[in-house]
């Protein structure tokens, strides 16, 4: 029988080898077909005598991807448009698809044949359920081999056995941490863990997998045997009276409650090791069809995984652009942002050449890289030979002459119109024709700026986020005359270094910095009203937030935000700029010098370490402060939400944004803006447009006319809408700037 994403080979001991590669795709991943193609395999591997056992692998570089998401945005779409007919009935379809690849995995693992999983790169989620049903596990001594369980990042937890085979293989406590956080796990750290089994020379792996059949290997699961006693002590012992309190008191730390599919793994653990393993599974399987109907999973599964590859893909560029393949990148300015952008170009392969006013600048900006990837080499995380490979592609010079032949250059001066049309200027003098120009600018506007250029159509904005090296999102930014060409070749460019890209057209603070500076100033409003410091910071948190607004704006800087503030007076006026806030700032900044992080005094005071930051008690001298208990929480986290939600929404009123996918990956990657809601956008449309609109006014009643929703949320409030289905993100259509 011939197979379309397996291959199968019989050697002369009898042990099969069944080599994954599904054809036309980059990664194998799970699909109906490749499930049912495995299950056949199963059926003939152990209804063959002559079959003594076998190997499982991949055909290419990596092993697998998982299971493909998509099927899981099938089967909630399937559920939601059953439920209203018969709810019973389309739990109970849910529950059964649910069970599937559980099925199938177990199936394997008690087929009566022993079966070997032979890992030669990234396994993760689905796949790497599938290596722990195998009676053994062996890895490649790689770097590029990676096995994780992350389905909780996308609001869903290992549903195909995840939960209760880790758990019976390593201590309860390490395999808590390794499902609640999905990190993965190098060959060495599954090893010492019990997840697998050796570790194999790359070039000897189904050879030592092939031998552990030979060498009599069990095709019987440990869990299957009489007298299998889990590693870590059972639940009620000493030693899980000490970790199940403690446990689920950090997961309410962390998670404050948010994230149902991390509550739900707690739970499949917890009570899965108290009952036989096919209960066990049967209420993981409960468990996951209960996670899959929550409002959670669905909108994060769409932004986190389904919105966030299309993007990350390219869904945005311009069809029938030819793909740039970078020869020679240009970066101007050798600063903390340029030199960081320096750094991650240089690791994608490509050369670069790091230009500043003088030799001893630009070559301050090369070490920058140098300390980075040394980091990295301290770490282990790379090897000395990369360092010096990514260090010889960073060519540090004073000289615009330099840059011929590069494909693009990226302007990131100091943010001053005049020097940074003298380095506009300068770099097109000696770029060839067709070469791209980009600014960094995160304050103007990219049409202005494009003024200064002889090709305005090459000219467009790539706006990277600080720290860039960690920073996933690149806001690209057009200009009324940007070209198709400029537009993909930017969006060539943050692909090629491994970015996330959404597309912006062009207006004052693009689309992120209008979002939180929403999110900042409404804690300044809080401050100002009485409401104490602590609680602003933890309800920030508690709804969501990653990092607080007040130890955010210590991290961009006060006198930063004080600039923004008196530049937007000079430019639209006095009334631009609540008056109240900004004597909040010029109190920080002028009357007690702090500046945040960089001076060690913000909001917040920062010691010399080892000791952490903690709010400065001055802060509640600064205006009468309100008793905790007249302070309603749940409204400082609503508010904090909303206000970043209403400017999402006059974004795409605008027209600033016009893809909910960038508006809510962005909103993620950018700012973290509760990842549990989907991104702004998901936000209102999980509450539902009418709702939210109905919480707006109430707040807009009691705190002002930032609360006040625009028309567009007032006509889709009116017409039952959501932002996916007015702004349709599959629609084909021209995304350059409206006129």
């Amino acid at each position: 029988m011939s197979y379309t994403n397996f291959t199968l080979d019989i050697d002369a001991d009898g042990i099969a080898l069944v080599t994954w590669d599904m054809p036309g795709r980059s990664m194998n991943v799970f699909t109906e077909e490749a499930m049912l193609e495995l299950n056949a395999i199963v059926d003939l591997v152990a209804g063959d005598a002559a079959i003594k056992g076998a190997v499982i692998t991949s055909g290419k570089d990596t092993f697998s991807g998982g299971a493909d998401i998509t099927l899981l945005q099938k089967m909630l779409t399937t559920f939601a448009a059953e439920k209203d007919k018969d709810i019973e009935k389309a739990t109970k379809a849910l529950f059964d698809q649910a069970g599937t690849m559980t099925g199938l995995f177990r199936k394997l693992e008690t087929s009566g044949k022993p079966w070997v999983s032979a890992i030669n790169g990234t396994c993760m989620g689905g796949a790497f359920e599938l290596s722990l049903a195998c009676h053994g596990r062996v890895a490649a001594d790689s770097d590029k081999v990676r096995m994780a369980l992350p389905e909780v990042k996308i609001g869903i937890f290992p549903g195909a056995g995840g939960t209760q085979r880790v758990p019976r293989l390593t201590d309860q406590q390490q395999a808590l941490q390794m499902l609640t956080s999905g990190q993965p796990l190098s060959p060495q750290k599954a090893k010492s863990m019990g997840l697998i089994h050796e570790i194999a020379e790359p070039a000897k792996l189904v050879d030592t997998a092939k031998a552990m059949i030979r060498n009599g290997l069990k095709p019987v699961a440990p869990w299957d045997e009489k007298g299998f006693k889990l590693p870590g002590g059972q639940i009620y012992s000493p030693a899980g009276f000490n970790l199940w309190p403690p446990a689920i008191a950090i997961l309410r730390r962390e998670t404050y409650g948010n994230y149902p599919a991390a509550a739900a793994i707690l739970k499949c653990v917890y009570e899965g090791l108290l009952v036989p393993f096919d209960t066990a599974l049967r209420i993981e399987q409960r468990y996951f069809t209960e996670i899959m109907q929550t409002q959670e999973a669905a909108a994060m599964i769409r932004s986190l995984f389904v919105s966030l590859q299309e993007l990350n893909k390219g869904a945005r560029r311009p069809a029938g652009v030819p793909e740039t393949k970078f020869k020679k990148i240009g970066i101007l300015g050798a600063g903390f942002m340029g030199a960081g952008i320096a750094y991650v170009t240089a690791k994608a392969g490509i050369p670069v050449v790091l230009l500043d006013r003088d030799m001893e600048s630009a070559a301050k900006g090369k070490a920058h890289s140098d300390s980075l990837v040394s980091d990295q080499v301290k770490k282990g995380r790379a090897k000395p030979e990369e360092k010096d490979k990514l260090l010889s592609l960073i060519t540090p010079t004073a000289d615009y002459a330099d840059l011929a032949g590069c494909d693009l250059v990226v302007e990131a001066v100091f943010e001053d119109s005049a020097v940074k049309k003298s380095a506009t200027e300068q770099a097109e003098a000696v770029l060839k024709a067709s070469a791209i120009f980009a600014s960094n600018t995160s304050t103007i506007p990219i049409s202005s700026l494009a003024k200064n250029s002889a090709r305005p159509k090459n000219f467009i904005g790539i706006h990277f986020f600080s720290p860039v090296d960690r920073m996933m999102l690149v806001e690209i930014i057009l200009g009324k005359k940007t070209g198709d060409k400029a537009l993909a070749t930017a969006i060539d460019f943050v692909r090629a270094i491994k970015k996330t890209p959404i597309v912006v057209n062009d207006t004052r603070g693009f689309y992120v910095n209008r979002c939180v500076l929403r999110y900042m100033s409404e804690a300044y409003k809080m401050l100002i009203e009485g409401v104490p410091a602590p609680m602003i910071e933890n309800a920030a948190k508690a709804a969501g937030m990653p990092v607080g607004p007040l130890a955010l704006t210590d991290e961009t800087a006060i006198d930063l935000a004080q600039k923004i503030m008196k530049q937007t007076m000079r430019d639209l006026g006095d009334t631009a700029v609540d008056q109240k806030q900004m004597a909040l700032i010029n109190t920080m900044v002028d009357d007690h010098g702090r500046f945040g992080r960089k001076n060690g005094k913000g909001f917040y005071d920062y010691p010399a370490k080892p000791a952490k930051k903690k709010l400065w008690p001055g802060l509640k001298d600064l205006y009468p402060q309100l008793a905790a208990e007249k302070v309603d929480y749940e409204e400082l986290q609503q508010r904090l939400l909303v206000t970043i939600a209403l400017e999402a929404a006059r974004v795409m009123e605008e027209g600033i944004v016009t893809d909910p996918r960038e508006a809510d990956v962005g909103s993620i990657l950018a700012f973290g803006f509760a990842p549990y809601t989907g991104g702004a956008l998901s936000y209102i449309d999980g509450i539902g447009a009418k709702a939210f609109v109905k919480i707006a006014k109430k707040l807009q009643k009691k705190y002002g006319a930032e609360f006040k929703a625009p028309k567009l949320l007032l006509d889709m409030a009116e017409k039952g809408e959501t932002f996916y289905g007015r702004f349709d993100p599959y629609a084909k259509g021209d995304v350059k700037q409206a006129a």
